[in-house]
């Protein structure tokens, strides 16, 4: 049976190519200055690692053919097992979690074995070959080394979520094959799942029974959303592997897949990526709506400005004429005093001193805002600004900012 599970390549070149347009996009369309913030990007990344590896290194226990031997036999057995040639550096750290990982660092790969799961798995080590070699089916099959390229492609909804999971039941695949028996591979899933000594207790069948609730519907959603298979799933499957047999799960809810599709993966669980949805949704609309508010305004500003702007000529005209300003817009043949525009969002009005008002409204602490074009004279001549009061200047016309 292909130990690469069904789909990784598939959503892999899907992924790709969608990746591959953004970057190009991006250079292209920033003139290749986004490869100067990748860069910086990348190092800072740099920075941050390197304390995880520097932490690594000068806490935790290596692995070699003197320290914990029997450990390292199993680093060397489960990596000529998957076909790896350069064996990846491994250390035992001490920390609260119950799992293994693998990591990449300046071309180096890595793999840390925590040690609650060795000091668990004391009494069947043989167990341990399922997370050795489940790190190492990352390391071989390039996951770590593709991780920052496929970066765009991974955060879109269904297919980030679907090749991480792939990834995952494609490695718990070497792990199965580093085991030496089915009941290895059964214990160290079921240490992840009953912790330290319950796993002991477990019951295999009975545990793989409640795969049939994986079909519910917020168990479907949490599970397109997450970047992990329900472990039920990943036992069974693991299992069925090592016994050449083909397993269908339950299907999930249609509606679950749905509701999937407005969730971009951010590498958590489902319900954490759809808190982290809506937490992004808010930031946005926090942003968003400020500006759409902003830009109506502004827009029903300009309209009063327009309005507003062939009476400068009137005023100007009336104050060489009588040597003196107009008192309202009467004074300039106008009917009324004021003149308030056909949907009522403005009224202009003459002040003291020919100055043109034009009442847009009133602002949120109940002021009113006025446009305001004021003449200047100078010598023989009049010249016009525009300016506002109590009116913020994203939302002022161009010309009275």
């Amino acid at each position: 049976m292909e130990i690469v599970y069904k789909n990784e390549k598939t959503l892999f070149v899907i992924i790709a190519i969608i990746s591959t347009v953004f970057w190009i996009a991006v250079i292209v369309g920033t003139f290749g200055l986004a490869l100067i913030y990748l860069l910086l990007v990348y190092l800072v990344f740099l920075i941050i690692h390197s304390g995880f590896i520097s932490h690594l290194k000068g806490v935790g226990v290596r692995i070699t053919k003197s320290q914990y031997p029997d450990l390292y036999k199993r680093l060397v057995y489960c990596a000529e097992t998957a076909g790896l040639e350069k064996l990846p550096e491994i250390y035992l750290l001490r920390t609260d979690f119950f799992n293994a990982l693998a990591t990449r660092f300046l071309g180096r790969h890595f793999i840390v074995l925590f040690t609650d799961v060795v000091d668990a798995l004391e009494d069947q080590p043989g167990a341990l070959n399922f997370y050795i070699g489940h790190e190492i089916g990352h390391i071989h099959r390039k996951h770590l080394r593709w991780m920052g390229f496929l970066s765009p492609g991974m955060f879109l909804p269904l297919l980030g979520p679907a090749y991480r999971r792939a990834e995952e039941y494609t490695c718990d695949r070497y792990g199965a094959v580093c085991c030496e028996t089915d009941g290895d591979v059964s214990v160290a899933i079921a240490a992840i799942a009953a912790g330290n000594t319950c796993w002991k207790s477990i019951n295999t069948d009975a545990y793989l029974e409640q795969i049939e609730t994986t079909s519910e519907f917020w168990m479907s959603f949490n599970e397109l959303t997450s970047d992990y298979p329900w472990l039920t799933k990943r036992m069974a499957t693991a299992l069925a592997f090592r016994r050449n047999e083909e397993i269908n799960h339950p299907r999930r809810s249609i509606f679950a897949w749905v509701l999937s599709a407005f969730i971009p993966r951010f590498g958590a669980n489902g319900a954490m990526s759809l808190l982290l949805t809506i937490m992004m949704i808010s930031v946005l609309a926090a942003i968003a709506i400020p500006a759409y508010q902003d830009y109506i305004q502004r827009a029903s500003n300009v309209l009063a400005y327009q309005a507003a702007l062939p009476m400068q000529d009137d005023v100007t005209e009336y104050a060489q004429e009588h040597q003196a300003w107009p008192v309202s817009l009467i004074d300039l043949g106008y009917e009324s005093e004021s003149l308030t525009g056909a949907d009522g969002n403005y009224e202009i009005s003459i002040y003291e001193g020919g100055i043109i008002g034009v009442d847009v409204g009133v602002d949120t602490d109940g002021d009113t805002m006025y446009l305001v074009l004021e003449p200047v004279t100078a010598e023989d001549s009049t010249s016009w600004v525009c300016y506002g009061e109590n009116i913020s200047v994203a939302q002022l016309p161009e010309v009275c900012r």
